[in-house]
């Protein structure tokens, strides 16, 4: 069974900064693609980022400029560096990875980033 555990989320202020991690339990050197999806309440999840086998890189415009995903192969680990965090930017963040197009996604169980004063 593939795990996928995510980190550091936490309660910011505006204008501040978090990095979240996603760590899985295999390998993601021939991955596919793996991303960061986010849900705030009462709203639908949405995606926020991506990052492919070939390190091409998607965001959703609401992001753009303002976090960065990158992969570290050796520790089978992505990350989302998010800056200028503003209160819209609340929710609870979920991590995805897919090892081949057209099969199941495996999903982290979620961690909430709070971006208040």
């Amino acid at each position: 069974q593939v795990q996928l555990v995510e980190s550091g989320g936490g309660l910011v202020q505006p204008g501040g900064s978090l990095r979240l991690s996603c760590a899985t339990s295999q390998s993601i050197f021939d991955i596919y693609l793996m991303g960061w999806y986010r849900q705030a309440p009462e709203k639908q999840r949405e995606l926020v980022a991506t990052i492919s086998k070939g390190g091409t890189t998607t965001y959703a415009d609401s992001v753009k400029g303002r976090f960065t995903i990158f992969r570290n192969n050796a520790w089978d680990t992505i990350y989302l560096q998010m800056n200028s965090l503003a209160p819209e930017d609340t929710g609870v963040y979920y991590c995805y990875a897919n090892w081949a197009s057209g099969s199941r996604p495996y999903w982290g169980q979620g961690t909430q980033v709070t971006v208040s004063s």
